[in-house]
């Protein structure tokens, strides 16, 4: 039977995330809600952040899903089935061609080689041991071409491959990809999402530097644990474990083309 999808579209809206909290739950008669903008005035990242958006010209949206069997120690599930979803669409529409420079940067942003497509913030409810409903909050940079913000590493799909796309068609792509991730239920098939997640991390191969609470190292990633922690290994052979936000990933991007006003390509 195919899912039932009731849309909430706005020219400009506060957050998307917050429309759907306050529905307490949403509609019954469907499975999923979509809230999505042109425009956000009060647009959240994780930990408080915000994103720029160009009026009209990015993909803005949330999704409320009630999860079924997925309990609060797997709740990281949630979080790969959108990371996957939104680099699944975004791969097909940039084509084959650049397929090799997309990624997920733990815990879900989305990369292109070292730039940032998208950020993705997700606010659980909680119902006993399970996760009751989930809203999954998405900002994608489609057809942006200058970014002005004093993000270190913005870009878009447009940046990447010169054309315009349809934010709509995309939209539709990843809630469906979104969908298909989330109605896997055997052991077997969450095993796959998992191993794929892992097999699209960024810098999944070799050391390279990070930061925590004590200064800058070298590690290489190790895995992910089952509650969605990062696992590295140092150098001189010492295993850390990370929630997130303990540990940055160090980027040098001195050369950003961004700061000359210039699209990447």
């Amino acid at each position: 039977m195919m899912s039932r999808i009731k849309w909430h579209r706005s020219d400009s809206i506060g957050s998307t995330n917050t429309y759907l909290r306050e529905l307490n739950g949403g509609d019954p008669a469907y499975d999923y809600e979509v809230a999505v903008a042109d425009f956000q005035t009060a647009g959240r990242g994780q930990k408080g952040n915000t994103w720029e958006s160009e009026q009209g010209k990015n993909l803005l949206f949330s999704i409320l899903a009630h999860p079924k069997g997925i309990k609060v120690q797997e709740q990281f599930y949630i979080s790969e089935a959108i990371a996957l979803a939104v680099s699944d669409a975004v791969i097909a529409a940039a084509g084959p061609e650049y397929a090799a420079g997309f990624s997920v940067k733990w815990s879900n942003d989305i990369y292109y080689k070292d730039f940032k497509m998208a950020g993705i913030l997700i606010e659980n409810t909680l119902q006993g041991s399970s996760i009751l409903d989930t809203v999954v909050g998405v900002g994608l940079d489609v057809n942006q071409e200058v970014f002005v913000s004093d993000a270190p590493n913005p870009i878009s799909l447009k940046n990447i491959t010169g054309r315009d796309y349809d934010r709509d068609a995309l939209l539709d792509d990843i809630i469906a990809r979104f969908i298909g991730y989330m109605e896997l239920d055997t052991p077997s098939q969450r095993a796959g999402v998992d191993e794929l997640y892992r097999s699209r991390l960024y810098r999944r191969e070799g050391y390279h530097k990070f930061r925590d609470a004590q200064g800058e190292f070298d590690a290489c990633i190790e895995g992910i644990r089952p509650d969605g922690c990062l696992m590295l290994l140092t150098r001189s052979g010492d295993h850390r474990v990370y929630e997130f936000k303990q540990v940055q990933f160090v980027l040098d991007l001195k050369s950003h083309p961004h700061h000359l006003g210039e699209p990447v390509r």
